[in-house]
């Protein structure tokens, strides 16, 4: 049975794991057997992607997704896999800040040591307050949680282009302060922003990657200390059904298969 002491002990070593010496690489995983895949890979954690969780699950992303379906998914990854879980829980899965420190004890209690948790379009004070929520409902579980505090400024372009720079620093500055351990910014990947968004950061820089991102080592001379692929992966996979399907329909032809991981693999992985 795993203890607030052994989870407490994995939300150390997965914050130390937080350095642009060697940016911590994230393959956001969906499910059991995606997560198993990261883990064999040989990833030191694994991360969940809200948007491949959610798809997963018959839900589109963007907190349509029921708090209760969430932390069984991630308790079943949590429990698959022996290197720390951080989970994806959107903005929170609640209505209110309590609501949120209630969502951070379940994660807890479902064996994730860390959290994504996003502002979106909420105002940053009250974003900052559902922060505050989830560290103290951490705290209250005796767990250093990681705080992944996402801010949406440049994901979804807010404020004048001129004026964002300054509004996420601003942002990420609040945010620390309330009690998350890092920030991520998704949407930006140019290298003169990435270095400034960095150097004016107090804390560890998480940015979300694509196929035309600079590569993690790049990233980790800017500064960066986390690199995520978040939800790339499992839109990845979706590709393939529908190019199989298609190609199978029109042609009655197979070649979208080729490469495929082996029946054998994949169970023998499920076995463990």
């Amino acid at each position: 049975m795993t203890t607030n002491l052994d989870r407490a002990a994995q939300a150390t070593a997965f914050a130390a794991l937080h350095t642009p010496t060697a940016p911590l690489a994230l393959a956001n995983a969906w499910d059991v057997a995606s997560a198993r895949l990261v883990e064999a890979a040989g990833a030191a954690a694994v991360a969940t992607t809200s948007a491949g969780v959610a798809w997963s699950l018959g839900a589109p992303d963007g907190d349509a997704l029921a708090r209760e379906r969430a932390l069984e998914l991630i308790a079943r990854v949590a429990s698959a896999v022996s290197v720390p879980v951080t989970a994806d829980i959107e903005s929170g899965f609640a209505a209110d800040a309590a609501g949120v420190g209630e969502t951070v004890a379940g994660v807890l209690a479902a064996g994730a040591v860390g959290i994504n948790i996003e502002d979106g379009r909420r105002a940053p004070a009250e974003h900052a307050e559902r922060i505050a929520a989830a560290r103290a409902a951490a705290d209250a579980a005796g767990v250093p949680l990681y705080v992944n505090a996402r801010v949406d400024t440049y994901l979804f372009g807010l404020g004048e282009s001129s004026a964002r720079l300054d509004e996420t620093l601003s942002r990420a500055a609040s945010y620390l302060a309330a009690g998350a351990s890092g920030v991520f910014v998704p949407g930006v990947v140019d290298p003169a922003t990435v270095a400034e968004l960095a150097k004016g950061i107090d804390g560890p820089l998480n940015v979300l990657v694509g196929p035309d991102a600079p590569s993690v080592a790049e990233l980790g001379a800017l500064g960066v200390a986390r690199v995520s692929l978040g939800s790339w992966v499992a839109e990845a996979a979706y590709a393939v059904v529908r190019r199989a399907t298609e190609e199978l329909l029109s042609g009655g032809t197979y070649g979208s298969l080729a490469g495929a991981l082996p029946y054998g693999e994949l169970n023998a992985l499920l076995k463990g």
